[in-house]
C-alpha cells in the first residue's frame, strides 16, 4: 500500500493500492492502456481532494510542466500543461505582463484541475479566460479539444463533473487574455483600493488569502469545503425577513449567490471540533485536520453542518469538495 497523506492536503490517515506519477501525455496515455479496467483515481495537488480513508485502486498523479505563449493583435494565448501549479501560472502570466488572471491568485490545485471546478475568486471565474481544453478521452484512446462553450461551464461546474466525468482527463489548457486589460476590483476587500493595476489586484488577493485561510502545510484542509449556495430571489427574500444582514451576489434576475461562510457562522459552527476535525475559527468555511482526524469525524461535521442550514435557512449545501471512500467519489 502507498500512503496518500502527503499527496491530499487535508491529510487523513490513508493509503491506495499503488500510485503512479506520470509527467506527459504520452505516459498519461501507455498508464491508462496498462490500468486497462482496474480502478483508479486521477490527482492534481488534492488540494480539492480529501481521501476518507484506504482507496482500494490506483491513485493516477499528473505532474506534467510546461507554459508557452503566441498572440495575436488583441489577444494572448497561453497554453500550460496539466501538472503546472496554478498559482504558479498566475504570476508567470504577471511576470510576462499577461494580465487578467491576478483575482485567481493563490488558489491551490494544478492547471488540469482547475477547469473542472470552473475555478473562482474575488469576482472572477476561469471560464471567462477558457479558450480551450485538451483532454485525453478514455473510450477512444484519442486527443480532443473542446471550446469554452463546449465546456458547459456553470458555477463550480463544468461537463467534466458531470458527462465526461469518467471518460476525460485533462492534459492541458489554452486561455484566451485580452491585451485591453480591464481590472475587476469590485468583490469584498478589493473594493479598498483605488485605480489599481493588475499587480495592486493580486498583491491584495494573496494578502487576504494569506490572512483568511489556514495554511495546508501547517494545518490540514482542503480550502472551502462547501459551495456558496445560489438560491431564487424568492426563498431570499424570505431570509431578510428573519436575518435582515444576510449578504448577497446577484446571479441573474431570479437568482442570488449567498455566502455558505455566513450561514455556517450564523449558526455557531466556527471552532466546532468533532475529534481532530474542526469548523475554523476565522474561516467557517473551511474544515480543518489537525493529524488526528478521521474520514468518519470528517463526514460527522460536514453533514452535521449541512443538516443544521437546512433545517434553519431551507438550504442545501453541496460539497466543493471531492471526497474518496474505498471504491470512489462520494456524496456528502
Amino acid at each position: 500500500m502507498q500512503t496518500l497523506v502527503p499527496f491530499h492536503t487535508f491529510s487523513l490517515n490513508s493509503s491506495a493500492n499503488a500510485l503512479i506519477e506520470v509527467v506527459s501525455s504520452s505516459e498519461l496515455v501507455s498508464t491508462l492502456a496498462n490500468l486497462k479496467s482496474s480502478p483508479y483515481i486521477i490527482l492534481g495537488e488534492g488540494s480539492n481532494t480529501v481521501f476518507l480513508e484506504d482507496y482500494q485502486g490506483t491513485v493516477l498523479k499528473i505532474s506534467s510542466k510546461g507554459i508557452t505563449f503566441e498572440q495575436s493583435e488583441n489577444d494572448f494565448y497561453v497554453t500550460a500543461q496539466a501538472g503546472e501549479n496554478w498559482h504558479q501560472l498566475v504570476l508567470w502570466c504577471l511576470q510576462k505582463q499577461i494580465y487578467g488572471l491576478e483575482n485567481l491568485a493563490l488558489i491551490p490545485g494544478t492547471v488540469g484541475a482547475a477547469p473542472i471546478q470552473n475555478i473562482g475568486a474575488y469576482g472572477v471565474e476561469l471560464e471567462r479566460f477558457i479558450h480551450q481544453v485538451e483532454y485525453f478521452d478514455l473510450p477512444t484512446g484519442q486527443l480532443k479539444n473542446l471550446s469554452r462553450q463546449a465546456c458547459q461551464f456553470a458555477y463550480r461546474e463544468s461537463i467534466f463533473k458531470n458527462q465526461l466525468l469518467h471518460s476525460a482527463v485533462i492534459t492541458q489548457v489554452t486561455l484566451k487574455l485580452a491585451k485591453d486589460w480591464q481590472s475587476v476590483a469590485h468583490y469584498g476587500e478589493l473594493k479598498t483600493l483605488v485605480q489599481p493595476t493588475a499587480k495592486d489586484i493580486f498583491d491584495k488577493v494573496v494578502e487576504v488569502r494569506k490572512n483568511k485561510l489556514p495554511d495546508p502545510q501547517k494545518l490540514g484542509n482542503a480550502g472551502s469545503f462547501f459551495k456558496n449556495p445560489i438560491i431564487s430571489t424568492g426563498l431570499f427574500a424570505k431570509l431578510q425577513q428573519n436575518w435582515p444582514a444576510i449578504p448577497s451576489y446577484p446571479v441573474d434576475t431570479s437568482q442570488v449567490k449567498v455566502p455558505a461562510a455566513w450561514l455556517i457562522d450564523s449558526l455557531g459552527f466556527k471552532g466546532k471540533k468533532v475529534g481532530g476535525i474542526t469548523c475554523h475559527h476565522s474561516q467557517p468555511l473551511v474544515l480543518t485536520n489537525d493529524g488526528s482526524g478521521t474520514g468518519q469525524e470528517l463526514l460527522l461535521l460536514a453533514r452535521e453542518i449541512r443538516t443544521k442550514v437546512q433545517q434553519v435557512f431551507s438550504i442545501t449545501l453541496e460539497n466543493e469538495v471531492r471526497l474518496i471512500d474505498k471504491n470512489g467519489a462520494i456524496l456528502l
